[in-house]
């Protein structure tokens, strides 16, 4: 089992720039693949950024193509989503998930909140 824990939400104004953090522990095994979520009021959670070690791909959502990176540090065991130019439709809470195999999203974290205002 993994345990994640989301960190780094807060306000920000319209293109600024924040980072998230997720900081997992448990089996490294079962974090292979590690993602972003957004889920905005009123809507479902969405992909957006997602990072897998084996094989070795990053993939985005295109709403943050060219705004977002995804990253990891695995010897802290944490993946990073380094948010630029953000928008104020980049509100919502932002979940990490992670599996052992890449797009298998076998753990969740609490979340953390981002707002953005003009």
């Amino acid at each position: 089992q993994v345990q994640l824990v989301e960190s780094g939400g807060g306000s920000v104004q319209t293109g600024g720039s924040l980072r998230l953090s997720c900081t997992a522990s448990g089996d490294t095994d079962s974090r292979n693949y590690m993602g972003w979520f957004q889920q905005a009021p009123g809507k479902g959670r969405e992909l957006i950024a997602s990072i897998c070690s084996f094989p070795n791909v990053t993939d985005y959502a295109a709403s943050v193509r060219g705004r977002f990176t995804i990253s990891r540090d695995n010897a802290k065991g944490t993946v990073y989503l380094q948010m630029n130019r953000v928008r104020p439709e980049d509100t919502a809470m932002y979940y990490c998930a992670a599996g052992a195999l890449c797009g298998a999203n076998d753990a969740w974290g609490q979340g953390t909140q981002v707002t953005v205002s003009d």
